[in-house]
C-alpha cells in the first residue's frame, strides 16, 4: 500500500531522511533506514572537504531551528568510503552541492555507482559565496548545472530548490526543461538569526542561519501546491513535516515522496515507522489502495 515510485526508483514508503540531518556516516543512515525511512538522502557533500563554521551552529527558536552549518563535509572520496558501507536494500539519495557545472559533474560522476539519484543543493542559505542559494535564486545558473549533471550520469538528477525567490515557478520549469527528473521543495527559509541579550552578540557564529522546522511548514505546503501546477515531474516535499496528517498535507498538495528533517531532532527515528503507520491507516479509512492515488488530490 505504502511503496511508491520516484524517477523510475522504486521506494518501500513515502518517507525519507531529509539531507542534513544524520547523514554523514552510513552508521547513521543505516539507523535511519532500519527506523522505517523509505529512502535516505545523504549530507550535502562537495568535491574537497570542507570545515564549514565555527561552533555554535545550531540555534532554537519558536517553530523551529536556525542552523548555519556551512555544508561542512570529508570531501566526495572520503563520502563514497561511507556509501560503501550502507546496507543493502535501501534506496539512497545522494545530496551535493558545488560552486561550478564543472564541480557538480565531477562529483556527480564520481558517486554515481554508489546511489540511486542525486539531489543537487542549490539552494542552502548560509552557504559559502558561489554556491548554494546564489544558484538557485537564479533560473539560468540552475538550468546550466542541471544540463552539465545530466550529461555526466544516468541516474535520476533531483533539484531541491529555495522558497527564498520571488517566483518558485520560475526556477521550477527552468529546471524541468534544462532536465531535471524531479524537485524537492523545499530548503530552509532565510536566512534569519537570534541574539544574545546578555552579551548583545549574535548566537551563531555566522551570524545568520537557515529557518527549519514547523514554522515553514505553510511556506513550503505553497510551494509544493504552486509547482505541481506547473511541471511534469515528481516532487518531494520538505519542510516542518511532523506527523503523519503533516505528509498527508503535501502529498495531497502534490508531493509523491516527503523529507524528515527537523522533527527526528524532537521524536528521534522513530518518527519514519510512525508516520508510515499514519499514512496507511488514514488510507485504510478512506479506501485509497495506492499514494498515487493521492498525490495532488488537493487540486
Amino acid at each position: 500500500m505504502l511503496e511508491t515510485e520516484f524517477c523510475n526508483v522504486k521506494i518501500k514508503n513515502p518517507t525519507m531522511l531529509a539531507a542534513g540531518i544524520l547523514g554523514s556516516t552510513a552508521s547513521s543512515l543505516n539507523w535511519a533506514s532500519r527506523s522505517g525511512a523509505g529512502a535516505v538522502v545523504t549530507k550535502s557533500f562537495g568535491l574537497n572537504p570542507n570545515k564549514g563554521y565555527n561552533n555554535p551552529t545550531t540555534v532554537e527558536v519558536t517553530g523551529g531551528v536556525i542552523n548555519a552549518i556551512g555544508l561542512s563535509n570529508p570531501g566526495v572520496n572520503a563520502f563514497i568510503e561511507e556509501l560503501k558501507k550502507i546496507e543493502m536494500p535501501t534506496t539512497i539519495v545522494a545530496s551535493i552541492y558545488g560552486s561550478s557545472n564543472d564541480e557538480f559533474s565531477q562529483i556527480a560522476s564520481k558517486i554515481e555507482d554508489y546511489a540511486d539519484a542525486i539531489e543537487l543543493n542549490v539552494s542552502c542559505p548560509h552557504a559559502q559565496k558561489g554556491c548554494g542559494a546564489s544558484i538557485g535564486e537564479d533560473p539560468e545558473l540552475t538550468a546550466s548545472i542541471v544540463k552539465s549533471v545530466k550529461k555526466s550520469v544516468n541516474i535520476p538528477v533531483i533539484v531541491k530548490l529555495t522558497p527564498n525567490v520571488t517566483d518558485i515557478v520560475e526556477i521550477a520549469l527552468s529546471a524541468q526543461k534544462a532536465g531535471c527528473d524531479g524537485l524537492t521543495l523545499i530548503n530552509s527559509v532565510g536566512p534569519g538569526m537570534r541574539i544574545d541579550i546578555e552579551s548583545g552578540n549574535p548566537i551563531l557564529s555566522n551570524k545568520f542561519g537557515g529557518l527549519s522546522g514547523p514554522a515553514i511548514k505553510p511556506i513550503a505546503l505553497r510551494c509544493v501546491f504552486d509547482v505541481y501546477d506547473a511541471v511534469k515531474i515528481p516532487i518531494i516535499g520538505v519542510g516542518g513535516i511532523a506527523d503523519y496528517k503533516d505528509a498527508i498535507e503535501f502529498i495531497f498538495a502534490g508531493a509523491t515522496c516527503v523529507q524528515i528533517g527537523t522533527a527526528i531532532m524532537y521524536k528521534g527515528l522513530d518518527i519514519f515507522k510512525e508516520i508510515n503507520d499514519g499514512i496507511k491507516k488514514f488510507m485504510m479509512e478512506k479506501e485509497y489502495e495506492t499514494i498515487n492515488e493521492i498525490v495532488g488530490i488537493a487540486h
